[in-house]
């Protein structure tokens, strides 16, 4: 069995046969699944000479349309744009649109489906996102068959960069959709983007994140749990559920470890269902 020595400063030193998931250090696109791969099907979309004029994308902004040819994409603004797809709500639709609270935007922002709300809370909890919108643009790309549209599903601004993500279970990843995955991923690579296709997500990962996102809101701490709780792991990790026993509010307390993993002051391993014998570390300094 093949190992590697764990040194870091802010969780365990030991043997361990396989990477750690720390949820105080991950990025977003760590907590999802293996994507799709698709370098089999890059030749199916036509990139031959002068294909970033002949590609276009249209976006909204202020409610009308701006078109431009993919080479020019990257002067999408921050702000101000609207989704190029409206949401639906209707009768037996097998998808549910909504809305989800953002903590790093302090609005709520629009998803087309349940797999799509997920993607945002796990951008949302990565910790350096500054805006995000759904359906950002409506891609016309070319085939050897003749142009095909696509819609990404999300585009989202992060300080490290633009990511654009589609999402897609993977037992509903057709043929079609590959292609259209191919097409996006070559405009991404000629602007700097990032480009994932999200099917699925590591265990425990989305249900742990559910938990901490009760208590991602702003809470006030009458009585120092914050720094109390910080204190007690500063030496060395403790049972969550002991962590909050061991303070003079135990239930006040789990609300606030919830607080704090989710804003990343302390930290635990994500690879198994969060609870009372999940081991609590100090987050970074």
């Amino acid at each position: 069995m093949a190992v590697e020595q764990d040194r870091c400063t802010t969780g365990p030193v030991g043997v361990v046969d396989r990477p750690v998931l720390w949820s105080h250090r991950c990025g977003w696109d760590e907590l999802a699944a293996p994507g799709v791969d698709l370098h089999d099907v890059r030749g199916a979309v036509d990139v031959g000479r002068g294909w970033t004029s002949r590609w276009t994308a249209v976006w909204r902004y202020a409610g009308d349309e701006v078109v431009c040819p993919v080479r020019a994409l990257d002067s999408m603004p921050v702000a101000g744009c609207e989704p190029v797809r409206r949401f639906s709500w209707r009768r037996g639709q097998r998808h549910r649109p909504g809305l989800q609270f953002l903590v790093s935007t302090g609005r709520h922002h629009g998803f087309e489906s349940l797999a799509e709300a997920l993607v945002l809370l796990a951008l949302d909890f990565a910790g350096d996102l500054v805006d995000v919108l759904a359906q950002p643009l409506r891609l016309r790309y070319w085939t050897p068959d003749g142009p095909r549209e696509h819609v990404p599903d999300v585009l989202a601004y992060t300080r490290t960069g633009r990511w654009l993500i589609d999402v897609r279970p993977a037992a509903r990843v057709a043929a079609a959709d590959r292609v259209a995955f191919a097409a996006t991923a070559e405009v991404a690579v000629l602007l700097g983007w990032r480009y994932t296709v999200v099917t699925g997500w590591q265990p425990h990962v989305m249900s742990t994140l559910d938990a901490m996102s009760a208590q991602r809101r702003p809470l006030t701490d009458r009585l120092g749990l914050a720094e109390a709780l910080s204190a007690a792991v500063a030496d060395g990790p403790r049972p969550f559920g002991e962590l909050a026993a061991s303070t003079v509010a135990p239930a006040v307390a789990r609300a606030w470890l919830l607080h704090l993993l989710w804003h990343r002051r302390l930290g635990v391993q994500l690879g198994a269902p969060l609870g009372d014998a999940t081991l609590v570390y100090t987050g970074p300094r």
